[in-house]
Protein backbone atom coordinates (compact mmCIF):
# COMPACT_ATOMS: atom_id res chain seq x y z
CA UNK A 1 0.00 0.00 0.00
CA UNK A 2 0.91 3.54 -0.46
CA UNK A 3 1.31 5.59 2.32
CA UNK A 4 2.16 9.22 2.15
CA UNK A 5 3.08 11.18 5.62
CA UNK A 6 2.42 14.75 6.15
CA UNK A 7 4.09 16.03 9.44
CA UNK A 8 7.12 13.80 9.61
CA UNK A 9 7.66 14.19 13.28
CA UNK A 10 8.32 11.55 16.37
CA UNK A 11 4.49 10.27 15.50
CA UNK A 12 4.50 10.79 11.68
CA UNK A 13 7.92 9.83 11.44
CA UNK A 14 7.12 6.29 13.66
CA UNK A 15 4.80 5.25 12.01
CA UNK A 16 6.41 5.40 8.80
CA UNK A 17 8.86 3.71 9.74
CA UNK A 18 6.75 0.52 10.97
CA UNK A 19 4.75 0.33 8.02
CA UNK A 20 8.00 0.75 5.63
CA UNK A 21 9.45 -2.27 7.55
CA UNK A 22 5.98 -3.65 6.78
CA UNK A 23 6.77 -3.57 3.14
CA UNK A 24 4.22 -0.14 2.41
CA UNK A 25 5.72 2.50 -0.04
CA UNK A 26 5.82 5.48 2.21
CA UNK A 27 6.60 8.99 1.26
CA UNK A 28 7.71 11.19 4.08
CA UNK A 29 6.86 15.11 3.53
CA UNK A 30 6.40 18.58 6.06
CA UNK A 31 9.04 18.88 8.16
CA UNK A 32 10.54 21.83 9.44
CA UNK A 33 13.88 20.08 8.53
CA UNK A 34 14.62 18.96 5.33
CA UNK A 35 17.86 17.03 5.88
CA UNK A 36 15.81 15.32 8.89
CA UNK A 37 13.47 14.64 6.18
CA UNK A 38 15.94 12.24 3.87
CA UNK A 39 17.20 11.03 7.18
CA UNK A 40 14.10 9.33 8.18
CA UNK A 41 13.61 8.26 4.93
CA UNK A 42 17.15 6.60 4.80
CA UNK A 43 16.49 4.86 8.56
CA UNK A 44 13.22 3.67 7.36
CA UNK A 45 14.31 1.55 4.68
CA UNK A 46 14.10 0.70 0.48
CA UNK A 47 10.31 1.79 0.67
CA UNK A 48 10.65 5.06 1.64
CA UNK A 49 11.29 8.56 0.11
CA UNK A 50 10.82 12.32 0.14
CA UNK A 51 8.60 14.21 -0.89
CA UNK A 52 6.46 17.09 -0.98
CA UNK A 53 3.20 17.21 0.43
CA UNK A 54 1.42 17.04 -3.06
CA UNK A 55 3.25 14.46 -4.01
CA UNK A 56 2.63 12.57 -1.03
CA UNK A 57 -0.91 12.64 -1.64
CA UNK A 58 -0.74 12.04 -5.16
CA UNK A 59 0.84 9.04 -5.48
CA UNK A 60 -0.43 7.58 -2.27
CA UNK A 61 -3.95 6.15 -1.41
CA UNK A 62 -4.05 6.55 2.45
CA UNK A 63 -2.70 10.08 4.50
CA UNK A 64 -1.07 10.40 7.74
CA UNK A 65 -2.19 13.46 9.08
CA UNK A 66 0.72 13.88 11.92
CA UNK A 67 0.64 17.71 12.45
CA UNK A 68 0.07 20.41 14.99
CA UNK A 69 -4.00 21.60 14.54
CA UNK A 70 -2.52 25.69 13.49
CA UNK A 71 -1.10 24.07 10.97
CA UNK A 72 -4.31 22.60 8.93
CA UNK A 73 -4.90 25.35 6.51
CA UNK A 74 -1.47 25.79 5.55
CA UNK A 75 -1.37 22.06 4.94
CA UNK A 76 -4.54 21.87 2.83
CA UNK A 77 -3.07 24.59 0.76
CA UNK A 78 -0.22 22.40 -0.22
CA UNK A 79 -1.72 19.29 -0.90
CA UNK A 80 -3.66 19.49 -4.01
CA UNK A 81 -7.38 16.93 -4.27
CA UNK A 82 -7.83 14.86 -1.44
CA UNK A 83 -10.90 13.37 -3.21
CA UNK A 84 -11.38 9.45 -2.94
CA UNK A 85 -8.30 9.26 -0.19
CA UNK A 86 -8.13 7.84 2.86
CA UNK A 87 -7.29 10.50 5.73
CA UNK A 88 -5.87 9.00 9.30
CA UNK A 89 -5.47 11.86 11.65
CA UNK A 90 -4.20 11.84 14.54
CA UNK A 91 -3.81 15.36 14.81
CA UNK A 92 -3.77 17.16 18.29
CA UNK A 93 -5.43 20.23 19.29
CA UNK A 94 -3.40 20.87 22.62
CA UNK A 95 -1.53 23.12 24.09
CA UNK A 96 2.33 22.34 24.10
CA UNK A 97 2.27 22.56 27.77
CA UNK A 98 0.14 19.59 27.93
CA UNK A 99 -2.99 21.45 29.97
CA UNK A 100 -5.38 20.24 28.04
CA UNK A 101 -6.70 23.42 27.42
CA UNK A 102 -7.13 23.06 23.31
CA UNK A 103 -5.63 25.73 20.45
CA UNK A 104 -8.60 27.60 19.38
CA UNK A 105 -9.57 26.85 15.39
CA UNK A 106 -11.07 29.05 13.02
CA UNK A 107 -13.68 26.39 12.43
CA UNK A 108 -16.75 25.67 14.62
CA UNK A 109 -15.34 24.67 17.79
CA UNK A 110 -18.13 22.02 18.76
CA UNK A 111 -16.94 19.84 16.12
CA UNK A 112 -14.00 17.32 16.56
CA UNK A 113 -10.68 18.34 14.54
CA UNK A 114 -11.61 14.88 12.61
CA UNK A 115 -14.67 17.00 11.69
CA UNK A 116 -13.12 19.63 10.85
CA UNK A 117 -10.30 17.80 8.38
CA UNK A 118 -13.72 16.45 7.06
CA UNK A 119 -14.78 19.51 6.33
CA UNK A 120 -11.67 20.70 4.90
CA UNK A 121 -11.43 17.67 2.54
CA UNK A 122 -15.11 17.00 2.03
CA UNK A 123 -14.50 14.17 -0.90
CA UNK A 124 -11.96 12.64 1.29
CA UNK A 125 -12.35 9.22 3.95
CA UNK A 126 -11.78 10.42 7.20
CA UNK A 127 -10.28 8.48 9.97
CA UNK A 128 -9.63 9.21 13.40
CA UNK A 129 -7.17 7.08 15.00
CA UNK A 130 -3.86 6.99 17.00
CA UNK A 131 -4.27 9.79 19.37
CA UNK A 132 -4.44 7.29 22.27
CA UNK A 133 -0.80 6.43 22.18
CA UNK A 134 2.35 8.47 22.17
CA UNK A 135 5.42 8.68 19.72
CA UNK A 136 7.81 7.09 22.19
CA UNK A 137 5.65 3.88 22.00
CA UNK A 138 5.25 4.13 18.82
CA UNK A 139 9.72 4.14 18.32
CA UNK A 140 10.01 1.73 20.70
CA UNK A 141 11.23 -1.82 19.63
CA UNK A 142 7.88 -3.24 20.39
CA UNK A 143 4.21 -1.99 21.74
CA UNK A 144 3.93 -4.93 23.96
CA UNK A 145 3.71 -3.97 27.75
CA UNK A 146 4.22 -7.21 29.30
CA UNK A 147 1.58 -9.90 27.79
CA UNK A 148 -0.81 -7.02 27.44
CA UNK A 149 -0.70 -5.72 23.71
CA UNK A 150 -2.45 -1.76 23.57
CA UNK A 151 -5.67 -0.74 21.96
CA UNK A 152 -6.44 1.77 19.42
CA UNK A 153 -9.59 3.32 19.06
CA UNK A 154 -10.69 4.61 15.79
CA UNK A 155 -13.62 5.88 13.81
CA UNK A 156 -15.06 7.00 10.56
CA UNK A 157 -18.12 7.00 8.17
CA UNK A 158 -16.53 4.67 5.69
CA UNK A 159 -16.72 1.08 6.39
CA UNK A 160 -14.23 0.00 3.80
CA UNK A 161 -11.63 2.54 4.81
CA UNK A 162 -12.25 1.86 7.99
CA UNK A 163 -11.29 -2.06 7.42
CA UNK A 164 -7.77 -0.40 5.84
CA UNK A 165 -6.86 1.49 8.93
CA UNK A 166 -8.10 -1.42 11.56
CA UNK A 167 -5.25 -3.24 9.45
CA UNK A 168 -2.57 -0.52 9.67
CA UNK A 169 -3.02 -0.51 13.02
CA UNK A 170 -2.85 -3.99 13.71
CA UNK A 171 0.59 -3.72 11.99
CA UNK A 172 1.84 -1.50 14.37
CA UNK A 173 1.03 -3.92 17.14
CA UNK A 174 -2.02 -2.78 18.85
CA UNK A 175 -5.44 -4.18 18.75
CA UNK A 176 -7.88 -1.96 16.96
CA UNK A 177 -11.19 -0.82 18.44
CA UNK A 178 -14.04 0.42 16.18
CA UNK A 179 -15.57 3.14 17.90
CA UNK A 180 -18.43 3.77 15.71
CA UNK A 181 -19.00 6.96 13.55
CA UNK A 182 -16.61 9.89 12.67
CA UNK A 183 -18.72 12.00 15.29
CA UNK A 184 -16.94 9.80 18.18
CA UNK A 185 -14.17 11.55 17.58
CA UNK A 186 -15.14 14.38 19.80
CA UNK A 187 -15.22 11.73 22.24
CA UNK A 188 -11.96 10.29 21.54
CA UNK A 189 -10.26 13.73 20.86
CA UNK A 190 -11.77 14.39 24.93
CA UNK A 191 -10.28 10.81 25.83
CA UNK A 192 -7.04 11.39 24.47
CA UNK A 193 -6.97 14.82 26.48
CA UNK A 194 -7.81 13.10 29.43
CA UNK A 195 -5.16 10.40 28.62
CA UNK A 196 -2.30 12.91 28.33
CA UNK A 197 -3.05 14.89 31.53
CA UNK A 198 -3.30 11.21 33.33
CA UNK A 199 -0.18 10.44 32.01
CA UNK A 200 1.84 13.46 32.95
CA UNK A 201 -0.01 13.92 36.52
CA UNK A 202 0.86 10.17 37.50
CA UNK A 203 4.68 10.73 36.35
CA UNK A 204 3.70 7.57 33.63
CA UNK A 205 4.21 9.72 30.63
CA UNK A 206 5.07 8.34 28.15
CA UNK A 207 5.87 4.73 29.47
CA UNK A 208 1.76 4.04 29.37
CA UNK A 209 -0.35 1.94 27.53
CA UNK A 210 -4.41 1.92 26.98
CA UNK A 211 -6.18 -1.56 27.00
CA UNK A 212 -10.37 -1.90 26.03
CA UNK A 213 -11.08 -5.48 28.36
CA UNK A 214 -13.93 -7.19 27.84
CA UNK A 215 -15.62 -10.54 29.09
Amino acid sequence: MNIGIIGSGNMGGGLGKIWAKAGHQIIFSYSRDESKLHQLAASAGKTAKVGTPEVAVAESDVIVLAVWAPSLEEVFRTTGSLDGKIIITCVSALQPDFTGQTIGLATDLKISVAETIQQLAPKAKVVEAFNTTFAEIIASDSRQFGDDRPSIFYCGDDADAKAIVAGLISECGYDAIDAGKLITARSLETLATAWVQFAVASQLFPNLGLKALGR
